[in-house]
């Protein structure tokens, strides 16, 4: 019995659990390391929603008030302007152009709105302040011949003789039937002392339209160049057509003068004074 307790076996140790890596035992011994989140970074998100909308509706609002006042300032541009027209034709100058800078101001494109206030201007005696206005209608139509006659007239005032025969010139170019431009070259080139050139275009201001300036221009031009009969023609045609005009009177009376028709120039000087008032 002895020796069978002898080899009797005892029961077998518990064996040990395998040994942990290091690596292992970090990651299953210690857990995980939550970084805290404050309460002002929860809000972050809906505050940049709200942020996003409120853009959004300010950028609508604004788009639309740009559309509509896109919309609304021509029409207020076309009222300031009638009203500067109307006070122009009533000789009101002053107030004609304050009604055609807020046409401007509403519509800086306006380029009728710039001709009318420079001819306010020029009405008032302020050439060289009508004379930018003048310039940025052509550069605003540049193929308008009318743009150019403006400009043009307004170097006449200034005697800038040479700017206004490029304008006039320019003018005919872009409109060969246009008579006031032929007028008006023929006035400059002759106030630059070529009454020989100035002839021709009052000729063909004449051809176009025989207006009472036009021929008078031409009977001045005539008399100028010691062409007495053609001048008395001209202006005895002005005389026909409007009897009440004393510079006609006036203008024949020198011619016959220079011819030696001292009576006729006696009578015409004295009608024309009766005419003149004087």
């Amino acid at each position: 019995m002895a020796e069978e307790n002898q080899f009797e076996t005892s029961p077998a140790p518990e064996t040990a659990p395998p040994p942990v890596e290091a690596a292992d035992a970090g990651e299953t011994a210690q857990p995980w390391n939550l970084v805290p989140v404050s309460a002002s970074e929860h809000a972050k998100g809906p505050r940049r929603a709200k942020i996003l909308v409120v853009t959004a509706i300010v950028l609508v609002v604004a788009l639309s008030a740009w559309v509509y006042k896109r919309n609304v300032d021509p029409i207020h541009a076309l009222e300031a302007f009638d009203a500067g027209e109307r006070l122009l034709r009533t000789a009101r100058y002053s107030q004609a152009i304050v009604s055609f800078d807020r046409a401007i101001s509403l519509k800086s494109d306006y380029a009728e709105a710039y001709t009318m206030r420079a001819r306010a201007n020029l009405a008032l005696g302020r050439t060289l302040v009508a004379l930018p206005d003048f310039t940025t209608a052509l550069e605003l139509r540049p193929r308008d011949p009318q743009a150019y006659l403006d400009r043009g007239s307004a170097h006449v005032a200034l005697q800038e003789w040479q700017e206004a025969l490029a304008d006039f010139t320019r003018a005919i170019e872009l409109d060969p039937k246009l008579p006031a431009a032929y007028n008006l070259r023929g006035s400059a080139v002759r106030a630059m002392g070529d009454p020989d050139k100035s002839l021709r275009d009052f000729e063909q201001a004449v051809e176009l339209l025989p207006t009472m300036d036009n021929i008078y221009q031409r009977g001045a031009t005539y008399q100028l160049l010691g062409q007495h009969e053609k001048a008395i023609e001209d202006f005895s045609r002005l005389i026909s057509a409007e009897p009440g005009s004393a510079q006609a009177y006036f203008a024949r009376s020198q011619s016959f003068r220079a011819l030696g028709d001292l009576a006729s120039a006696s009578r015409d000087h004295r009608t024309g004074r009766i005419l003149d008032g004087k």
